[in-house]
């Protein structure tokens, strides 16, 4: 495994393994962020295990602070099971209004150096500083100083990779977390593929992961080995991705008009729903938040997928795409009442309700009318 030193300039000199002129390319990521931001707010959540979302009876975790991580408790676990495993675990509900608030500061700081940014979260994001706003010729410079310009202005730390493409950028960001960078240089970013496991590579979640071990692939030097064909073959459109990643190539460009592939919402119950009419009442907060952010970002959706979690935890989705986008959120409701009423009567409790939208796609009429308001 080669060293990733904090301070290390990323080179400009390509191997085999990139062409042209070597991109700069930093992922910031900030740490446990909903957790570190009520452990900032709150000096009683300090050096305690928080966990925000969820409570001791019901839902699961959207974030834990580093606290609780070391009791296995993390994001996506049942509240239930964190509280088995940290039972000191302090439930903390989520206040995302501050957490956009934050959000916004530090992308500020990002538009300081570069306009190529690209959010993937509120709480992450890749920045392309090839040629920067600074002037700065070394990356990893610039990632340390956004650190600092972050800690700062939000007290909160940040964690930041460094790299030639957005793949190695992301999975640098991890090595040295809290509070720390790391540079994969091309000098070294094939040979780091080499020894990582399939399970760490940013892209392959669980289900891809057990589908390569099933395969032989156990980590980067044995997915290098595959052929392309091979790849296509199991993996389908990913398949040229993973040959790319493979050998550490990402031609991926970091866009700052990324728009998102899916927006959804979803609700955890305080008792198990077994009837139509709550469960509707449920789900009509959900259509309303994901229909707030078509309206404010103007997009519009053609699918509507509904979710739905028993009380074994169990779940099931159903989607209904429509042949032009969604007009409206009562639109999207009556697109919710035809998926919801099958389900049923329910041979079991329902303790979760989704709505997501998906096969995003602007709006050129909505977009223009805001920017008409905007003047």
């Amino acid at each position: 495994m080669p060293s990733h030193d904090v301070d290390a300039p990323l080179t400009a000199e390509p191997d085999n393994a990139t062409l042209g002129r070597v991109r700069k390319i930093i992922h910031v990521d900030m740490d446990a962020f909903y957790a570190s931001v009520e452990q900032r707010d709150n000096p009683n959540l300090r050096g305690k295990p928080v966990a925000v979302g969820g409570s001791e009876a019901r839902g699961v975790v959207a974030a834990a602070s580093y606290e609780a991580r070391t009791y296995g408790v993390h994001s996506a676990m049942p509240s239930v099971t964190a509280k088995r495993k940290c039972p000191d675990l302090i439930f903390v509900k989520p206040r995302f209004d501050v957490y956009k608030a934050v959000s916004a500061q530090i992308r500020e700081i990002f538009a300081d150096y570069t306009p190529l940014i690209e959010p993937l979260s509120l709480d992450e994001a890749y920045l392309d500083v090839t040629e920067n706003l600074k002037g700065m010729e070394i990356a990893t410079e610039i990632a340390l100083e956004i650190r600092a310009r972050i800690k700062d202005a939000t007290g909160l730390n940040a964690s930041a990779g460094i790299s030639y493409n957005k793949f190695l950028a992301k999975m640098a960001s991890d090595l040295n977390k809290p509070n720390g960078q790391a540079v994969l240089t091309p000098k070294v970013g094939s040979r780091f593929v080499e020894t990582l496991p399939i399970k760490k590579f940013h892209g392959v979640g669980p289900a891809t992961a057990e589908k390569m071990h099933r395969l032989g692939i156990q980590n980067g030097a044995d997915l290098r080995e595959k052929d392309l064909p091979f790849l296509v073959e199991h993996f389908g459109k990913s398949g040229p991705y993973f040959y790319g990643i493979a050998r550490g190539i990402d031609e991926r460009r970091v866009k700052p008009d990324r728009v998102r592939k899916s927006v959804g919402a979803e609700d955890t119950f305080a008792q198990d729903i077994h009837s139509y009419d709550p469960a509707l009442e449920g789900v009509r907060p959900l259509i309303a938040k994901v229909w707030r952010y078509c309206e404010t970002n103007a997009i519009r959706a053609k699918t509507v997928t509904l979710k739905v979690k028993y009380a074994d935890f169990n779940q099931i989705t159903r989607a209904r795409t429509s042949e032009r986008p969604y007009a409206s959120a009562d639109e999207i409701e009556d697109a919710i009442c035809v998926l919801l009423k099958p389900v049923f009567p329910p041979s079991k409790g329902i303790r979760l309700l989704g709505v997501t939208l998906s096969s995003l796609e602007k709006d050129d009429h909505l977009q223009a009318q805001q920017l008409q308001l905007t003047l």
